[in-house]
């Protein structure tokens, strides 16, 4: 019944969208000066031909129910954009005189992308308000009852929109034993045997199996024993025990295999990044050059020793660099053993404390983005031997180093910055170093900047000195 109201679905979404491509066309046609093709609706069919031949294998009419609706629509968006510019390239090579006017075409794929979006979410949600009333949900079950599969219960709860319902779990462990008590007794439907009885009688659509990966044998055999159900039936690895960092599917040739350790940003998101960094850093430096150079005198003036500090430190792939500040210390610490400044601390300058006290003294590192060995956003570098040591004793510390370290981040807009004297003070710092590894995006690194900006203007922190 799932399944025949899914066909229904697909064929409305398959009918709409066809009808949207040519309505909109005709629209672009009335809104565009020049005057349109006879072959106008010869065009349309094309290209609903087209869009529904790349749709398909992109999956764009299966089931979207738990998946979050900017997937839904980033894949929709590349299918139409896709299905355009092959539509775009046979027009010019093999029906030359069909070409249509560019201000025609281009207000065509614009609006009708608006329009397809617009569409699917508003059809998600009417499914939501359809769902709502009862219709088109799915019974699901969860094995085993432990702290994972609890987790994937949460998940599916939070969710009302998806139209599932959590059953109840099974497990084949003695209720008396001790399992984490994360699953209320009440829930907890029966064994693995009754889930497969269940699963045989049609009582269970959805089957999501979250059993450790130690579990490799017991899960072989219940997922060779609901093969005789028409069950979908889900793996939940429960990787969630790993520090996993933007993990994901990749292929191996025919192999599949999960990320666990991965970059935050594709190759092309990379090179967004990096123009951001030297478009700000250039920005920055014609605007602050000259205060810098007043700068560097003022310390050269007040104390004895070079204008610049420049500091080995660990970059992008645990690479040595040399990080720049303005000289804010009488002494030069760079070896193997390098303390904290400290509050009242007596290395630092009465200038020097300025400069840290409002950051100033981090304005050279502008430099080194421009050099390629930082970032504006990222991981703030630590040194050598705090690195040395750290990586001792926090686990996950090296990951931080997957990306340059920035000028500022996302720990220090949280507050830790300054002095680490205690582990958990940096524990918490490696610990939204690695969220930002997560989270990445440019509107992130933005938000950074801008909030970065107002701190040092309206809430210096107490940890600067």
């Amino acid at each position: 019944m799932i399944q025949q109201t899914q066909n229904k679905f697909a064929s409305v979404l398959r009918l709409a969208e066809s009808a949207f491509i040519l309505a909109t066309l005709l629209g672009a046609c009335r809104l565009s000066s020049n005057r349109c093709p006879d072959a106008i609706y010869l065009v349309g069919c094309f290209q609903v031909i087209l869009y529904l031949l790349v749709a398909e294998p992109c999956s764009l009419y299966g089931s979207w129910r738990g998946t979050p609706l900017k997937d839904e629509l980033f894949r929709e968006a590349c299918v139409w954009i896709l299905a355009s510019a092959i539509l775009a390239l046979l027009l010019q090579l093999i029906l030359p005189d069909m070409v249509l006017p560019r201000d025609l075409f281009l207000i065509w794929v614009g609006g009708n992308l608006a329009v397809l979006l617009l569409w699917r979410s508003t059809f998600r949600l009417l499914l939501g308000l359809y769902r709502d009333r009862g219709k088109n949900r799915s019974r699901v079950a969860i094995a085993p009852a432990d702290a994972q599969g609890a987790e994937v219960g949460r998940i599916i709860e939070s969710m009302p929109y998806s139209g599932l319902d959590v059953a109840g779990w099974f497990d084949d462990r003695d209720p008396a034993s001790d399992r984490i008590p994360t699953v209320s007794q009440d829930k907890i439907l029966g064994d693995l045997e009754e889930l497969v009885a269940q699963a045989r009688e049609g009582d269970i659509q959805r089957i999501y199996l979250a059993f450790p990966l130690s579990a490799t044998e017991r899960t072989r055999y219940l997922i060779q024993r609901l093969a005789d159900t028409t069950a979908s039936v889900y793996l939940v690895p429960d990787f969630y025990t790993f520090n996993l960092v933007n993990s994901r599917m990749i292929h191996l040739g025919s192999l599949t295999a999960i990320s666990v350790f991965e970059l935050p940003y594709a190759e092309t998101d990379w090179y967004v990044k990096r123009t951001f960094d030297i478009l700000f850093s250039l920005a920055f430096l014609a605007v602050a050059g000259l205060p810098m150079l007043l700068i560097a005198a003022a310390v050269r003036a007040t104390s004895k020793g070079p204008s610049l500090f420049k500091q080995q430190r660990y970059g992008l792939a645990g690479q040595q660099i040399e990080v720049w500040k303005f000289r804010s210390m009488r002494t030069l610490d760079n070896g193997p053993v390098v303390h904290q400044a400290t509050r009242d601390d007596p290395r630092i300058t009465r200038l020097g404390a300025f400069l840290r006290r409002t950051s100033l003294d981090e304005l050279p590192q502008f430099i080194n983005v421009l050099q390629g060995t930082m970032s504006i956003v990222g991981p703030r570098p630590h040194a050598i031997a705090h690195n040395e040591e750290y990586r001792r004793k926090i686990d996950g510390y090296m990951l931080r180093h997957k990306v340059k370290p920035g000028i500022t981040g996302w720990a220090q807009i949280h507050g830790w910055r300054g002095e680490t004297d205690t582990l958990d003070k940096m524990e918490q710092r490696v610990k939204f170093d690695i969220d930002y590894l997560r989270r990445w995006s440019l509107w992130l690194d933005v938000k950074i900047c801008i909030l970065t900006v107002w701190q040092l203007v309206f809430r210096r922190s107490e940890n600067a000195y």
